[in-house]
């Protein structure tokens, strides 16, 4: 395959890309959603080069100005925003503050290159060295985290690590050899690297999708064990936080302690103010008990107006403070709806996982002491018995 058809295949790919792109924007705005996968940047980067490689591949038949400065211009930008659209799909949305300038000093550079009649040597070597930061930009922003990284981002970190230098070379290698060199000809560098810009555009194309497939994956995944309205574990999630722990009771050393918290009268806040007051009560409480917390304790919902906290490592006593101090900062809190203040109170029953415990039995000694609570007035913490007190009554 000679490089002029390579250059054809660039530009029909990259065009195939963007009505793909176009036809599922469409769907997903009809449906009503942004969909699973973040593709505004990314499908403008596919036209930017797909307008680049056509314009490249009529060279010759267009005036010079289009098929050099301005396709040059269009590659760049779509490379960086191939960039950009990696960062965004890494979390990244700063992109703008490091790309853009270097984008526009790359402009800058291969016009005045064009306009000054440098040799095509030195404007491939400019194009190639651009093209090359972008891809290791791009790389960067998908390896951070290299550690916890899925094999899926590692491979393509380093394909597209391997194409940037690839590309590099290229434009290296035609600066410094522009006759070639024993049997590497001119047109087999320029073939390499025209040849590992399809690859990273295949690469891309696939590699996108399945970070976006993954990142769905992932959202569904921490959706089945949170809570949507307070971003705190579901039941589901608590329990499978506190698993490892139940297992750490079994060894010697400081216990874990366990807290059950529920607002006391929540039925008659949803039935007398509305769910939507309700639910404006539920966050406040849950902010108001995380300012109680440290970063290791965990707050979990395991419905309507109940939660459970755990404590690692904290003793009965201690965690009859923190549930003391929990309790008093939810009695202080009004919290302001549209036609009413509300006062919240709270009942809560403490207890620590012992060494025979089953998620069952821990769950039970603490509903026993919250059901103490209740009976004592509510607005109290209670504490389960210890062993000996239970055999004594």
């Amino acid at each position: 395959m000679d490089i002029k058809t390579l250059v054809l295949a660039l530009a029909l790919g990259n065009l195939s890309l963007c009505a793909a792109l176009f036809f599922f924007e469409q769907q997903q705005g009809a449906a009503g959603g942004a969909g699973p996968v973040r593709t505004a940047t990314w499908s403008r980067a596919k036209l930017f080069q797909a307008v680049a490689w056509t314009l490249l591949y009529l060279r010759g038949t267009l005036p010079d100005f289009l098929t050099i400065p301005f396709a040059n211009a269009l590659l760049f930008t779509g490379f960086a925003l191939d960039a950009s659209a990696l960062w965004e799909q890494a979390g990244r949305r700063v992109w703008r503050r490091y790309l853009v300038p270097v984008l526009g000093a790359a402009i800058a550079v291969f016009v005045s290159a064009w306009l000054v009649d440098k040799p095509a040597p030195e404007r491939i070597a400019i194009t190639s060295v651009v093209v090359g930061f972008f891809f290791v930009a791009g790389a960067a922003a998908l390896g951070r985290g290299w550690s916890a990284g899925t094999m899926l981002r590692r491979y393509l970190v380093v394909a597209m690590l391997v194409l940037a230098l690839a590309v590099v070379a290229r434009g290296l290698l035609s600066l410094a050899l522009p006759g070639g060199w024993s049997w590497v000809s001119p047109a087999l560098i320029q073939g390499v690297g025209i040849a590992a810009l399809y690859l990273m555009m295949l690469s891309n194309a696939f590699g996108y999708l399945l970070l976006g497939h993954e990142c769905l994956d992932g959202e569904l995944a921490r959706l089945e064990v949170l809570d949507a309205l307070t971003d705190v574990p579901n039941r589901r999630g608590f329990y499978q936080a506190l698993t490892p722990w139940m297992a750490l009771a079994r060894r010697p050393g400081l216990p874990t302690a366990l807290i059950i918290l529920n607002l006391d009268h929540f039925k008659r806040i949803n039935d007398d103010y509305g769910h939507a007051v309700g639910d404006m009560v539920l966050v406040a409480m849950v902010d108001v008990c995380k300012k109680q917390l440290r970063d290791s304790d965990l707050m979990g919902r395991l419905g309507g107006g109940e939660f459970a906290i755990q404590l690692p490592r904290t003793t009965q006593d201690d965690a009859m403070m923190v549930a003391e101090r929990i309790r008093n900062a939810i009695a202080l809190l009004p919290v302001k709806a549209e036609k009413a203040v509300i006062n919240m109170t709270a009942s809560l029953g403490v207890t620590t996982i012992r060494a025979d415990d089953s998620a069952v039995s821990l769950f039970k000694r603490a509903d026993e002491a919250l059901r103490e609570a209740k009976a004592s007035g509510r607005n109290r913490v209670a504490e389960a018995q210890s062993p000996a007190s239970a055999l004594e009554a």
